[in-house]
């Protein structure tokens, strides 16, 4: 899947699948080619990738048809910017709360290389772009998405104002942020978390915008999720799935040897 296949599926409500790739080792690009990855999400907000690995990342991932969509530290143009040039697909911007946040947003991934006072007017409505120059635009952000992260109650607040700006291709629910902000910590069975996602989901659909989740507890649960309209499913992460998977095996081989089975796993890893 490219950019603009990626673009497409988050609009139309197809479905995408995904991981977290943690590890910037250059075997996971071949461990994972053929498993049925539509893209790979690569987090420079938690995790210390620097802009020389993140670029062969996205290169790499992308030579292989998987999209890289790549989460920034902050809701900032700037950091937009630079994700997009090493290569990134598709950039989710953390913590968004206004839509405000999101047009800026838009200038940097939809409206690139305009800047300063003709990009202000733009903005504000106050000018519009020759139709030269808005079939450059056009064509020069082809296939580089927006993707903003829903993860508080005043986000759900402002989320009619932040479907309204022009140019959102998705919306990324953060289960751990949003628990926390509706004051029932990683309870992610809980009324208050259940009702909030159902009702992203569900505004985000109306407005043909997708919608994702990341680090659901369970696939079961993602699956639900699905089925109420989520499109954008990022499936645990490169280590999170090594841990549970020796947890369990390390398990089965010590239980059958009759040694000590540690009986549950510590603090989830991302």
């Amino acid at each position: 899947m490219d950019g603009k296949e990626l673009i497409k599926a988050l609009h139309n409500g197809k479905r995408i699948y995904g991981t977290l790739i943690i590890s910037p080792s250059p075997a996971w690009v071949e461990a994972v080619e053929g498993t049925g990855l539509d893209c790979v999400f690569l987090d420079t907000e938690h995790m210390p990738l620097d802009n020389h690995q993140l670029a062969w990342m996205c290169q790499a991932y992308k030579a292989k048809g998987i999209a890289p969509i790549v989460r920034i530290t902050k809701p900032d143009p700037h950091e937009a910017t630079k994700a997009l040039h090493t290569g990134a697909s598709a950039v989710v911007a953390p913590y968004v709360e206004t839509a405000e946040e999101v047009e800026q947003l838009r200038a940097a991934v939809k409206l690139r290389p305009v800047k300063g006072k003709r990009l202000r007017g733009i903005l504000s409505g106050s000018e519009r772009p020759q139709e030269q120059l808005s079939s450059y635009l056009e064509k020069f952000n082809e296939g580089k998405a927006l993707i903003a992260n829903i993860e508080s109650v005043p986000a759900i607040e402002a989320l009619d104002e932040i479907l309204a700006v022009p140019g959102l291709d998705g919306l990324l629910i953060g289960p751990h942020d949003l628990s926390c902000s509706l004051g029932v910590p990683e309870q992610y069975d809980h009324p208050l978390v259940v009702e909030a996602v159902h009702r992203i989901i569900e505004k985000a659909r109306a407005k043909n915008v997708g919608v994702g989740v990341h680090n659901w507890p369970s696939a079961e649960g993602e699956i639900e999720l699905a089925k109420a309209g989520l499109n954008l499913i990022l499936h645990f992460s490169d280590m999170t799935m090594f841990r549970n998977a020796l947890f369990r095996d390390l398990g089965k081989i010590r239980k059958a040897l009759g040694d000590k089975v540690v009986s549950r796993l510590s603090e989830q890893a991302i």
